[in-house]
C-alpha cells in the first residue's frame, strides 16, 4: 500500500514506546511510508486541555501506573516505570530523530522511524539519559547510523521541531503517539494500534 502516515509523538512518552515496535511491523508489512515528527506537547496541551503529568490529579495519575503495569504485562514489553531519567526535558533527542530524517538519503524517514525506537528503548527500557550527547550518539550508532555527525546536527533543527509542534496543533492532534491518514483521520494512543491496522489492511 503506497499511503504516507504522519507520525506524531513524544521521546518521553511511555505510550509511544509501548506502540512503536507493533507500529513499524505494520508500515513495513504494507510499505507506508512515514513522516516522523517528534514534538513539543507542552503548548499542545496548553491549547487542547491536556495537562502534564505532574500537574494531573493523583487519582489519574494513579490509574496512569496502573494502566503502565497492565500494558507492560499484556504486551510482554519490559519497560522501567519510573525511570531516573524521567521527564526528558532536553530536546536532544527530539532534534537528532528531524536530523536523521532530514540527512536526504534514499529512506532517511525509516532511518528516523528506527533511531525513534531506539531512543525510546534507551529510555523506557534501559533508563539512559537521553539528555547526555554521548548516550545519544551512542543508541544512533548502535542501529548503525552516524550518531555523531546526527548529534553534531541536532541543534539546527530547534526550528523545525517547533514547526512541525504547530503543524501537529494545527491538525487537531493532542496526545502521543498520534498517527494521521491523508484523508485526516486521527489515531490517538498506543491501544488504537489494531483500529489503525484495520483502516489500514494491514
Amino acid at each position: 500500500m503506497s499511503i504516507a502516515i504522519d507520525y506524531y509523538f513524544s521521546t518521553s512518552s511511555p505510550w509511544t514506546y509501548l506502540g512503536s515496535g507493533r507500529f513499524i511491523e505494520i508500515v513495513d508489512r504494507i510499505g507506508a511510508t512515514v513522516n516522523v515528527c517528534p514534538v513539543d506537547f507542552g503548548p499542545i496541551f496548553a491549547q487542547s486541555g491536556g495537562l502534564p503529568l505532574p500537574k494531573r490529579a493523583p487519582q489519574r495519575q494513579a490509574y496512569r501506573m496502573m494502566e503502565l503495569k497492565r500494558w507492560r504485562d499484556y504486551l510482554g514489553i519490559p519497560i522501567v516505570l519510573e525511570p531516573k531519567n524521567f521527564p526528558l526535558t532536553a530536546p536532544l533527542a527530539a532534534y537528532t530523530i528531524i536530523a536523521a530524517r532530514e540527512t536526504g538519503k534514499d529512506r532517511a524517514w525509516h532511518d528516523a522511524l528506527i533511531l525513534s525506537d531506539a531512543l525510546l528503548t534507551a529510555l523506557w527500557r534501559d533508563d539512559r539519559d537521553l539528555g547526555n550527547p554521548d548516550e545519544v550518539v551512542a543508541v544512533a550508532n548502535a542501529v548503525g547510523q552516524d550518531g555523531h555527525v546526527l548529534v553534531n546536527a541536532a541543534p539546527g533543527y530547534a526550528d523545525t521541531f517547533r514547526a512541525d509542534t504547530e503543524k501537529a496543533a494545527a491538525e487537531g492532534v493532542f496526545g502521543a503517539p498520534s498517527w494521521k491518514l491523508p484523508d485526516g483521520e486521527i489515531f490517538w494512543g498506543q491501544d488504537r494500534i489494531d483500529l489503525l491496522r484495520w483502516r489500514l489492511g494491514a
